[in-house]
């Protein structure tokens, strides 16, 4: 009866194991990343009898989760590329709703140009030319109002790195306790810590959607956790830290770094909402940023060479009318020399919405832009003949050592610094300043074609000019030297050109002087308003307003591909988590069919003990009977 009760209370005892690993998971099926528990059960060594075996019982092998390497594997990398996807499209939509909202830059263009139509229409109507004046400070605002939002949303993308680089740490620090603590567990000889697998499973799932990591399983039961090209998170029970620090040129801008070695990790990032933010950082914000304010460099380029084309109403010539942000020029804090770097825009038409490193290894400068590109330059950089490149200049100085490098900024800062230089509306130069006219006596027929400032800095500009053709092909200015005329080509002097048509007779003579109607002009108001029109950018190809649509539309494709990304990364994961569950994930229906059949189990193992309880207790009293 012995062996009958020993195999009862071993059915008993595995029943009842297997009431509460059923029980665990009933619990525990709400709870994030738990996997579901199995119980092992493997019949105890038969006892030889004769010439057979009978059974003594069931022993309880091992309580296991439901687990595949595998499955948590892809569900972690879906997890990561969710995590980027998520980060990504929130960021864009709000750059997105940045270029649209009430600051749109297109609305304030319209508006100014409008107003500026208006003074082409009534030129020495004050109130025209200070409606024009308020449009442009809007124009200003606007241009100044999107560089500050997108600057906050660059500072929000500072604050968002810190954090994600603070939550990382923590995870990475909690998956090393846990560590420490399986590895100790598994030491024990006592089974699978199955709750504490879970608790370090659902630490990396978190920790892959907040970066781009690599997982390497050990034979000590512990993972090593990596970041990048091989900078470790956690290995076995230690923990390594990120951090953040300054950007080498601009301290502004935080990078993410190794703490221990310092060893910037940017570039390596790719996976999560770590790797999110700095992608969209570097290839949405950054070139956004400097497309606009490539933009606000075309806008006030193209309006002041028009401008000062042009004669006030005090019979001055027109001077700047907007001010724009310089190229900004940032040393490398390791910089060991002397060197400096000044930088300017010298043709519109080239520039381009990159950023650029200018480096000298000892004996020569070398330019690159941001992605490690060569960039071609010419010239020595002294201030006769500086470097040029992509429509900039740079002239350097100074004793730089080996290894100095400088980071240029074309644009980055134009619309910061975009603003209307002036105050007075009598100072807008609405008109001409230079009129032409053929001699009331000419016998050919030689007209005037137009006349155009080529230098408005020239002396001589507003002086009088006599034009006396000494022969079809030969002339006189003021009674000077005779000049060569051919047909078709430009008469030129003192800073402006004059177009004839036809044919000049000798002894024709034409006049250019300065416009002494310049209140009621309004020719150069019209020259300034086909500016809006006007091919500045991309070597004359692009005006004003179709820069501003580039930046909207690769704005705006950005966001599109980044929510179609998102749908597309939500989608992958729950297609892992869905398989990841198919094996893993509590089932309320199973459960339920396990603990019945247990229960039964219990209750048939009780009656075994109860029998043979019944038979001891008859063989007793058969004894003593």
């Amino acid at each position: 009866m012995a062996d009958l009760l020993s195999t009862g209370v071993s059915g008993l005892l595995a029943s009842q194991i297997g009431l509460s690993t059923v029980s665990h998971n009933v619990a525990n099926v709400n709870t994030d990343g738990y996997s579901r528990q199995l119980v092992q059960f493997n019949a105890r060594p038969a006892q030889a009898l004769g010439n057979f075996y009978v059974g003594t019982g069931v022993n309880t092998a091992a309580v296991q989760r439901a687990y595949s390497q595998y499955l948590n594997t892809a569900l972690w990398t879906a997890a990561s590329d969710q995590g980027r996807a998520a980060a990504y499209q929130s960021l864009t939509a709000q750059l997105n709703n940045q270029l649209s909202g009430s600051t749109n830059l297109q609305t304030s263009l319209d508006a100014f140009y409008g107003a500026l139509g208006d003074v082409a229409n009534t030129p020495s109507d004050a109130s025209s030319r200070g409606v024009l004046l308020a449009r442009a400070n809007a124009l200003s605002s606007t241009f100044q109002s999107l560089s500050s939002q997108f600057n906050q949303l660059g500072a929000q993308v500072q604050r968002q790195l810190g954090d994600t680089v603070n939550s990382i740490n923590s995870d990475s620090q909690s998956i090393a306790k846990l560590n420490d603590q399986i590895r100790t567990a598994y030491a024990s000889g006592k089974g699978e810590p199955s709750d504490l697998l879970d608790q370090r499973d659902a630490l990396v799932k978190k920790i892959s959607s907040e970066v781009g990591v690599t997982v390497v399983p050990q034979n000590d039961h512990t993972v090593s956790v990596f970041v990048g090209n091989g900078q470790a998170l956690v290995n076995g029970a230690n923990s390594y830290a990120l951090s953040t620090a300054p950007n080498a040129y601009d301290p502004s801008k935080l990078e993410v770094v190794a703490k221990d070695s310092g060893m910037v990790l940017t570039g390596q990032i790719g996976g999560g909402t770590l790797g999110a933010l700095l992608d969209f950082r570097s290839n949405v914000l950054d070139p956004a940023q400097n497309q606009l304010g490539r933009a606000a460099v075309a806008m006030a380029s193209a309006f002041n060479a028009q401008h000062a084309q042009g004669m006030d109403l005090n019979g001055a010539m027109g001077g700047t009318f907007f001010n724009v942000g310089a190229p900004q020029v940032l040393g490398n804090a390791a910089n060991q020399g002397s060197g400096t770097v000044s930088a300017s825009i010298t043709n519109v038409g080239a520039l381009t919405t990159k950023d650029y490193v200018l480096k000298y290894d000892g004996s020569a400068w070398s330019l690159s832009d941001t992605a490690g590109n060569s960039v071609a330059m010419t010239g020595t950089g002294t201030s006769a003949d500086p470097f040029k490149a992509d429509g900039l200049s740079f002239v350097v100085g100074g004793a730089a050592s080996a290894g100095d490098s400088f980071r240029i900024q074309p644009t980055s800062a134009a619309a910061a610094g975009f603003n209307t230089a002036i105050t007075d509306p009598n100072k807008i130069a609405a008109a001409a300043p230079l009129v032409a006219a053929k001699g009331s006596g000419n016998t050919g027929s030689g007209a005037v074609g137009g006349i155009s400032v080529t230098d408005p800095s020239n002396a001589g500009l507003l002086g009088s000019a006599n034009i006396v053709f000494t022969s079809p092909t030969t002339y006189t200015i003021n009674g000077g030297a005779a000049q060569t005329y051919t047909p078709g080509q430009p008469i030129s002097a003192n800073g402006w050109s004059l177009n004839l048509s036809g044919a000049p007779a000798a002894n024709d003579s034409f006049t250019v002087k300065a416009n002494s109607n310049a209140r009621g002009d309004n020719a150069n108001a019209l020259n300034l308003g086909k500016v809006a029109n006007l091919g500045v950018l991309d070597s004359g190809n692009t005006s004003v307003g179709r820069a501003y649509g580039q930046l909207t539309s690769q704005v705006g494709s950005a966001g599109s591909l980044a929510k179609d990304a998102l749908t597309t990364q939500n989608s992958v994961y729950q297609q892992a988590l869905q398989t990841q569950q198919g094996v893993s994930g509590v089932n309320i229906d199973e459960e339920a069919a396990s603990l019945v059949r247990y229960q039964q189990a219990y209750q048939a193992s009780a009656q075994v003990i109860s029998t043979a309880n019944q038979i001891f207790s008859a063989l007793l009293s058969a004894v003593h009977g």
